[in-house]
């Protein structure tokens, strides 16, 4: 190639990168216009303001625990997801704690919590943990509601397969939002259609929920348009995908890479029969990461199921349809004291 031939395709390949960075950027602000516009955006975005404590777990963990709402209230304990945290819960903190004293903590590793003091990311480390912030934070006496969404919900059923024998004197009753008990990877939904190949679906699926990767630290078209299709349903608004999106940016790479990892080899459901109170389970009917089989399966495995609620959307489930997962709790709580 002359030098005059090279020099043209250099100044082309520049001049593709140039203008995919212009359509890249102007896609990353129309993106950021949408989400301002939605009212949605305000009411994710206002502040918490909680009392907080920290609570050391049976490993020497440090959990970041907050309270809202009348200190002699009914006790609702929320457990957030993987690569969440405690503000994944804010519309229901919003809508519930006037009245009910909810208590929310972040989980090992995610949010203010601390790394795992041995750096173990096990489910049954996530049982431990909900049994300190329980016996930290429900009075003596007192039995509290428990509500998990995905990771959470696992970390429940860990919880009553751990402490059995506490369940009752514990807890009232439960609720377990999209959610599921073992085999993640080979139910998942995240290819439009199943192939023959489930052997390597699988072994990508692995490897995608246990790699460490960074990411960008702020929004990008590509990262909206990914967890939009992942974690929620088409019909979320911009404002609920890019929240998600900064939860997930949020987490600390080898926190989401270590904790993915331990969801791969996940199975408890031996454990569920151990959850013996009034348990209520909800779902997405469009949930590709815990479809709702995983809450069918589960419901009818519990010894004191509540029913099923369906809800149409995705795995966001509190996020994407905040009222009716708040009327839900409120519900629960009500029907518990």
């Amino acid at each position: 190639m002359s030098a005059v031939g090279a020099r043209r395709t250099l100044l082309t390949a520049l001049g593709g990168a140039a203008g995919t960075a212009a359509a890249w950027e102007l896609q990353r602000r129309r993106d950021g216009a949408r989400v301002a516009r939605d009212p949605e955006h305000e009411l994710l975005h206002r502040p918490l303001h909680g009392r907080a404590q920290e609570v050391v777990s049976q490993d020497g963990t440090t959990l970041h625990v907050e309270e809202f709402g009348p200190a002699d209230g009914p006790t609702l304990v929320l457990a957030h997801g993987w690569t969440c945290q405690i503000r994944f819960w804010t519309r229901q903190i919003q809508a519930l704690s006037p009245d009910i004293r909810v208590v929310a903590y972040d989980q090992r590793g995610h949010g203010r919590s601390g790394r795992a003091a041995d750096d173990e990311y096990g489910i049954e480390r996530f049982g431990h943990d909900l049994a300190a912030v329980l016996e930290a934070t429900v009075p003596e006496g007192r039995r509290a509601v428990v509500a998990g969404h995905s990771l959470g919900g696992m970390s429940i059923v860990s919880y009553a397969g751990l402490h059995m024998g506490e369940v009752r004197d514990r807890l009232a009753a439960a609720a377990l939002v999209n959610t599921g008990m073992g085999d993640l990877i080979q139910k998942a939904l995240i290819l439009p259609v199943r192939t023959p190949l489930a052997r390597v679906e699988q072994l990508v699926g692995s490897a995608a929920l246990s790699a460490p990767l960074p990411l960008p630290a702020g929004p990008t078209p590509l990262a909206h348009r990914v967890v939009k299709y992942v974690a929620l349903s088409p019909d979320a608004t911009p404002a609920q995908v890019a929240f998600s999106e900064e939860l997930v940016v949020d987490c600390r790479p080898d926190v989401r890479g270590a904790v993915g990892g331990a969801l791969t080899r996940l199975d408890l459901h031996a454990a569920v029969a151990r959850l013996d109170v009034p348990t209520l389970v909800i779902c997405g009917e469009r949930d590709k990461l815990t479809p709702p089989e995983h809450a069918e399966r589960l419901h009818a495995e519990l010894p004191r199921p509540l029913g099923l609620l369906r809800l149409p959307g995705g795995h966001m489930g509190p996020l994407e349809h905040a009222d009716r997962v708040s009327a839900a709790l409120r519900r629960l709580v009500g029907d518990s004291r």
